[in-house]
């Protein structure tokens, strides 16, 4: 099975050897998280996760306990900064938990890291990889720094509704303030004035989106 999921997921398959292709695989193991499930805590080397099937969330966490999400992983996405002792340049704790049932396959770090000594093109992916992620990181954080509460709420309604296909959004208040890096309460007043506006509809099953277009402009 590794083998398949491998060639398909790993440009640099085909260019290792037959012996090192067979490490990986045999320092691979198929784990199904369930949902809430903390997968990988701070700094540990939890290995390479590649995501089969579900749903990870990726994010890190003040002092205090407030966590802010960085980025989801979902299937076909592969997780690096799980695998620290690949990247030595990854200094900072992250943590990732399972946002929904998960089917993953994950290679062990060390062996992971073992291989890609031998193996400058397994180095370039991984910090390719991980590189190409810190984007995503930016454009959080330029949100928190540097955007208003109303356009910040309007482009989480939109990207999330556009995740799941559908214009209602099966989260409370509190898990939306927690993916955005804010305060539940400024999310439910934000809410309750959008509800106000007519743009969404406000309910215990979540929130329904009513004119994506208002959103939009808002988003802008």
């Amino acid at each position: 099975m590794f083998e398949a999921v491998y060639s398909e997921m790993f440009p640099f398959w085909e260019k290792i050897s037959q012996a090192d292709r067979a490490y990986i695989c045999g320092n691979s193991e198929s784990v199904t998280y369930p949902k809430g499930k903390n997968i990988h805590n701070g700094s540990e080397c939890s290995g390479v996760i590649l995501v089969r099937s579900g749903c990870l969330r990726l994010y890190i966490m003040s002092e205090e306990g407030k966590d802010i999400t960085l980025y989801r992983l979902q299937r076909g996405d592969i997780c690096m900064l799980s695998a620290s002792c690949v990247l030595d340049a990854i200094t900072f704790d992250v943590f990732v938990d399972a946002e929904e049932d998960s089917q993953c396959c994950v290679v062990s770090g060390p062996a992971f890291a073992a291989v890609s000594q031998r193996n400058p093109d397994i180095r370039i992916f991984a910090l390719e990889t991980a590189v190409s992620r810190f984007s995503d990181v930016m454009w959080v954080m330029q949100q928190i720094l540097f955007m208003s509460m109303d356009r910040r709420l309007a482009i989480f309604l939109l990207d999330e509704s556009a995740r799941i296909d559908s214009d209602t959004i099966a989260l409370t208040h509190g898990q939306i303030a927690r993916y955005m890096g804010s305060a539940r309460e400024v999310v439910s007043r934000m809410l309750k004035y959008f509800a106000a506006e007519g743009i969404v509809e406000v309910s215990r099953g979540g929130v329904t989106l009513l004119d994506k277009k208002r959103l939009r402009s808002l988003a802008l």
